[in-house]
């Protein structure tokens, strides 16, 4: 029949147009920003730094190795190294950024500084209102506001941060199966040569006998 195709494509336009006053799921259109689509885990916006523990500045996983900021395209990463060092979360003196800024207005979202991180301490965003009337200052988020949590990061990719999550567990144990080796292996290098001591000071010592 003529017209077929028309009028079923009608017909499907006016069931989704009525459905959407008693169904939900048939509603598209998001009252924003008071309803917000959930964001899915593969989204992602502007960049990051992940932290672990409660304090961002102790927890702080970035080194400042200056990676992302070589790498970075449009160079919207700016990173000034610390002079001194801060002890970590597991209590290990770590040199620390002391000035981390990017400037999301440049920022292009290409994810690169991510991909060559060799220390999982800065990931991507799902964050995307954050449009503002400050041109300069607004968008240019210092280490304050890029710090988060590994909680969050988990919350908004919870697959690649789990499997972050393993990788860096495993390589803490092998990090600590290898300093507990060596400190056991020097402290049994020491016992050997405590107890060789005794033995080599009785074989200078002459025999009974007077001594003139």
């Amino acid at each position: 029949m003529v017209g077929k195709g028309i009028i079923q494509g009608m017909a499907e336009t006016a069931r989704n147009f009525f459905g959407s006053y008693v169904s939900k799921q048939r509603l598209t259109t998001v009252q924003y920003p008071e309803e917000r689509d959930p964001q899915i885990e593969r989204a992602r916006s502007f960049p990051f730094l992940v932290y672990d523990g409660t304090d961002p500045e102790q927890g702080l996983r970035c080194v400042a190795c200056l990676v992302c900021e070589k790498e970075c395209p449009p160079k919207c990463i700016f990173i000034e190294k610390a002079a001194d060092k801060k002890p970590d979360v597991a209590g290990k003196p770590q040199p620390y950024p002391a000035v981390f800024n990017i400037d999301i207005s440049v920022c292009m979202s290409c994810q690169i500084c991510v991909e060559v991180c060799p220390f999982d301490s800065i990931k991507m965003d799902v964050v995307y209102d954050l449009s503002s009337s400050d041109r300069f200052g607004g968008l240019l988020l210092d280490k304050q506001r890029l710090a988060k949590s590994n909680e969050y990061y988990n919350a908004i990719h919870s697959t690649e941060a789990a499997a972050v999550d393993a990788r860096l567990s495993e390589e803490r144990a092998a990090a600590q199966a290898k300093a507990k080796a060596a400190a056991e292996a020097k402290a049994a290098k020491a016992k050997a040569a405590a107890e060789a001591k005794p033995a080599a000071t009785a074989q200078t010592q002459p025999a009974g006998g007077d001594v003139r």
